[in-house]
């Protein structure tokens, strides 16, 4: 209870701040426009509360659409504010700067008014983070986008030339407020006519219930050779806090894994499989998760996975976090020629324009979107398909990767 209300203080110390800024700029209007203005300000903070509260009153209960796009507007209103706040600090260091300078030249008056223009600047400031996450949620979180990707590899054999493999991540299908978007996703992951389709983990948010509804659409995908899924860190539910039974996340794993044979998915659980053409053969190996860093368990066991493939001359890898690659893959299986991730989302928000890539998530993960090389070996990063948190991408956009293998 002590939380709770230190942090309805942070934040009404927040909007109290903020509140000087919108008072400084609109001094010049009318009383009546003030007053509307005024009363919207205090009104957002009331419903910022009251959300913050019954959110932490139901909290373990599944979100609604409503809730989930209340919570994520109040959060974006609220991260715009302390756009404003770094400005007003500016302002009051301008300030004290001045009764400083006043009083070491011994003149003790002082204009307490704040400096319109800083004022002003830091609201149009936080107009652009407020407008990209709002557009965010209104177009970036369904903005399909397809990738086209051609490597290069001198030991890929010559049958394989010109085969196509595509790679979807991260559908937290527990986000979804509609089965919709994903028919529609599904349509033009087969309008691609891929030979091999990769799901590289987190179907879910933490539950194999969530999956159920959007099994239909999912079970739709085609692929000349296959579907192949592993596992993602959110798939083992390891973040829900109290279960029903002993058993209960155990069951929900067994259901999990059953839901990837029921949309006809292949799920590689520190396994292989040998895919041939023409008498010549390719690899896939997929991983359980295996995270190189804190806080992430290490299901993976890629010793398994790797066992029958030594004489396969092309490898593929699948395994959710990218920073397996650093911390097990490239330093003991040199072979393996192309490892395929996601679960850094690009953090889902970002800029994300040719030549120049820029996200939060880079300061956490050193390979976070996109390919990556060392040596002969390649890594690429999906910055997924679906959403978590907040509902919305922004710079980066849902992805489906299309690879297309030539022999060098």
């Amino acid at each position: 209870m002590l939380s709770f209300a230190i942090i309805i203080l942070l934040l009404f110390l927040v909007d109290l701040y903020v509140f000087q800024a919108i008072k400084t700029v609109t001094q010049n209007l009318s009383s009546l426009a003030q007053k509307i203005i005024f009363s919207i300000h205090w009104a957002i903070f009331a419903v910022t509360a009251g959300t913050f509260i019954l959110a932490s009153a139901t909290r373990g209960t599944p979100p609604d659409a409503f809730k989930t796009y209340l919570a994520s507007t109040l959060f974006i209103i609220f991260a715009s504010k302390l756009v404003v706040v770094l400005f007003l600090l500016l302002d009051d260091s301008v300030r004290l700067g001045k009764i400083v300078l006043n009083s070491a030249n011994g003149n003790d008056s002082f204009d307490p008014s704040r400096h319109k223009f800083l004022n002003q600047m830091g609201l149009l400031v936080a107009a652009v983070p407020f407008s990209a996450f709002i557009y965010g949620m209104v177009k970036g979180a369904y903005d399909y986008r397809v990738k086209r990707i051609t490597l290069r590899f001198p030991n890929l054999p010559a049958a394989f030339d010109g085969y196509k493999m595509l790679q979807i991540s991260d559908l937290h299908t527990g986000s979804f407020t509609s089965t919709e978007p994903l028919k529609e996703a599904v349509k033009l992951i087969n309008k691609q006519e891929a030979d091999l389709v990769f799901f590289t983990g987190d179907l879910v948010n933490n539950l194999a219930s969530e999956v159920q509804e959007h099994i239909p659409a999912l079970r739709e995908i085609r692929a000349k050779s296959g579907v192949f899924s592993v596992l993602g860190n959110h798939d083992y539910a390891d973040y829900v806090r109290e279960w029903p039974h002993e058993n209960a996340k155990a069951e929900n794993l067994q259901k999990m894994i059953e839901s990837h044979g029921q949309m006809g998915w292949q799920l590689l659980m520190n396994e292989n499989r040998i895919i041939e053409k023409d008498g010549e053969q390719i690899a896939v190996l997929g991983v359980e998760n295996w995270g190189n860093r804190a806080g992430f368990p290490k299901y993976g066991r890629l010793g398994d996975a790797y066992r029958g493939t030594e004489q396969v001359p092309f490898k593929v890898l699948l395994s959710h976090d990218p920073s397996h690659w650093d911390g097990e893959i490239n330093q003991k299986y040199d072979d393996i020629d192309l490892t395929l991730s996601g679960h850094t989302h690009g953090m889902q928000f970002g800029v994300n324009i040719p030549g120049w890539k820029w996200s939060p998530v880079q300061y956490v993960y050193e390979q976070w979107a996109g390919l990556y090389k060392k040596g002969r070996q390649h890594l690429y990063v999906n910055t997924g398909l679906g959403f978590l948190g907040y509902p919305g991408r922004v710079g980066f956009l849902p992805e489906i990767t299309v690879f297309e293998l030539k022999k060098a």
